[in-house]
């Protein structure tokens, strides 16, 4: 990613690096959560095929633990589609910088468009 933003997005518009910083966080986190799903995949894995009566009674934790995690990413990518669609919005209404304005920057509800005055 050169400069501070990234171009050829909406009709050659510029997207926030901002912005641009929060999609990569966000797929950071799901990387790090989906990484974590494999790890409990595997452990439930080894857990189920040992049929010791321990083992699966901690499935039920670790169960609940991945289901936990594959809702935290189905938020995140939520968000992300959100936070996109706002943009491509914005960007398409002629606001020149195709930028948004938030007071948490997490790419959430309450954000709003800038528009020139």
């Amino acid at each position: 990613m050169e400069g501070d933003s990234f171009s050829g997005m909406a009709n050659g518009g510029q997207v926030d690096n901002k912005l641009i910083q929060t999609f990569h966080k966000s797929f950071v986190q799901v990387q790090s959560i989906l990484d974590k799903n494999r790890m409990l995949i595997n452990e439930i894995n080894q857990n189920h095929e040992s049929r010791a009566p321990d083992n699966l009674t901690r499935n039920v934790g670790l169960i609940r633990e991945l289901n936990n995690n594959i809702r935290r990413v189905v938020g995140l990518y939520a968000d992300l589609s959100a936070s996109f669609s706002r943009t491509m919005d914005a960007s398409s209404e002629g606001d020149s910088s195709g930028t948004l304005r938030s007071s948490d920057g997490a790419g959430r509800a309450g954000q709003k468009r800038v528009r020139p005055g």
